[in-house]
């Protein structure tokens, strides 16, 4: 009974969620607590919610503060000197261009926030790749698959849903897979280094003509408000439901908030903070707790100001860290009527023995598909946790699970049901086939590097 009920719940939250017929957050809350009720939970079913509450509360935390910090940090400009390094390498070279592309998206996606990032991407890179005569979806494949990548920093949307659903820090996640990060940055820069040979070879056939028409095409920018207000936009349009930043073309070079003068400040305060945080003093929340903290009465001396600053990302601190808290009634329901053990018994005897030490690899391979069809929140909450229930049987933790399932991000983010990648396409003015025919077999090689680096560097196992 426990089996059937968990499975349609998950069938159930897949399916609003995908379908959009409620928002994460409504749907985390609600098929829960009907199908709980329906398992026999009753009254004891909010003890269940309050003790995943606590479980989670760290992680709320976490995500909280890590969004107010590193939003500070671009809103203050501490990127920027970064950000022009890039611009001034790339050139009018194409192969620069792409690669700088790759870096520079890698740089401005340290926020967690998608939108942001391909906002200032486009914005900055966009009028060269037409004034060269350069195809659009170079740009967007490069981008969406250097996003996906650091998706998996701990404040990023897969891995704060990795913790979330298990119950773990996702720094103990995060840490042992920036080997498999970085290996993924680097498989991005490769395939980037080759686009970018072969639009120098394709430019090269382009007649004067044929480049002025590309040059003179008007990229259609749209984006959410708020990220238009935070990448620097000072004016607003809506076009199909959708705000238009319109003045894209200088959104590096106007910031408001910039503190040049407390660059080197803002700096060692960075590294100070990740420096603890990869060290493990202390808990991770309380360094994000401190770092924000600091970072606020530095840059923002006025309590005026630090209050605009908090609001300015409020946004993204209500959606990321929402969400992590309505997941606390599917955790806490799946195990407190215990669903997720009896589906997992279940799996154990569906699973050949003979696969039962590969499950790390397993998620790992099934999150590249599963991810792209569906969403983060219908794979991380509906589908991992059965899986890596299942893998404890077979002497695989949870941990080792959560860090596999994050190496499909790489062709996540080029998934129709992303909003920001809509965003990303939207702006370049490129069509869903296009980008799908240079970015599906691209990011999920992508996926496969950082599996295996993964596990050569022991963050989960292989065999």
């Amino acid at each position: 009974m426990l089996v059937v009920l968990g499975f349609v719940m998950i069938a159930v939250f897949m399916t609003i969620v995908m379908t959009k017929r409620a928002t994460p957050i409504v749907t985390l809350i609600l098929v829960p607590l009907i199908f709980g009720l329906f398992a026999g939970a009753g009254l004891g079913i909010g003890d269940m919610i309050v003790e995943a509450v606590l479980n989670l509360a760290p992680t709320a935390g976490l995500l909280f503060f890590a969004i107010i910090y590193f939003g500070t940090m671009i809103d203050v400009g501490l990127f920027d000197p970064l950000i022009r390094l890039i611009l001034r390498f790339v050139g009018h070279d194409p192969v620069k261009l792409v690669v700088g592309t790759a870096l520079l998206t890698s740089v401005i996606s340290l926020d967690g926030d998608g939108s942001t990032t391909f906002i200032i991407v486009t914005s900055a890179l966009l009028p060269i790749y037409l004034k060269l005569g350069m195809s659009p979806v170079v740009l967007t494949v490069t981008a969406a698959m250097s996003n996906g990548v650091l998706n998996t920093v701990p404040w990023g949307g897969s891995t704060s849903r990795a913790a979330a659903s298990l119950q773990l820090s996702p720094i103990d996640i995060f840490v042992p897979m920036i080997p498999a990060i970085v290996a993924g940055l680097l498989t991005v820069c490769v395939f980037a280094y080759f686009m970018g040979i072969s639009e120098r070879k394709r430019i090269g056939t382009l007649s004067l003509d044929d480049r002025r028409v590309l040059a003179e095409r008007e990229p259609v920018a749209v984006g959410a408000a708020a990220s238009g207000a935070r990448a620097g936009g000072s004016s607003v349009a809506i076009r199909d439901d959708f705000s238009v930043p319109l003045d894209t073309q200088n959104m590096l070079a106007v910031r408001p908030k910039a503190r040049p003068r407390l660059i080197w400040v803002n700096l060692v305060l960075t590294l100070a903070t990740m420096t603890v945080l990869v060290a493990d003093f202390t808990e991770p929340v309380v360094v994000f707790m401190v770092a924000a903290a600091v970072a606020l009465v530095i840059n923002f001396p006025e309590v005026r100001e630090q209050s605009e600053q908090i609001k300015a990302h409020a946004d993204s601190v209500i959606s990321v860290v929402g969400m992590i808290f309505a997941a606390t009634v599917l955790t806490g329901v799946m195990n407190g009527t215990g669903m997720v053990s009896a589906m997992a018994e279940w799996l154990v005897t569906v699973i050949p023995s003979d696969l039962g030490p590969v499950m790390a690899v397993i998620v790992g391979l099934l999150s590249i598909p599963f991810t792209f069809i569906m969403t983060n929140d219908a794979f991380y909450f509906g589908i991992l946790p059965i899986l890596a229930e299942t893998a404890t049987h077979f002497d695989i933790s949870t941990i080792e699970m959560a860090r596999a399932s994050l190496v499909g991000q790489a062709l996540h983010q080029s998934s129709p049901l992303v909003a920001s990648f809509l965003l990303l396409i939207g702006l370049a003015n490129v069509s869903l086939g296009e980008h799908f025919k240079k970015v599906i077999w691209r990011g999920t090689i992508v996926a496969v590097v950082m599996l295996i680096v993964g596990g050569l560097t022991l963050a989960y196992p292989l065999f």
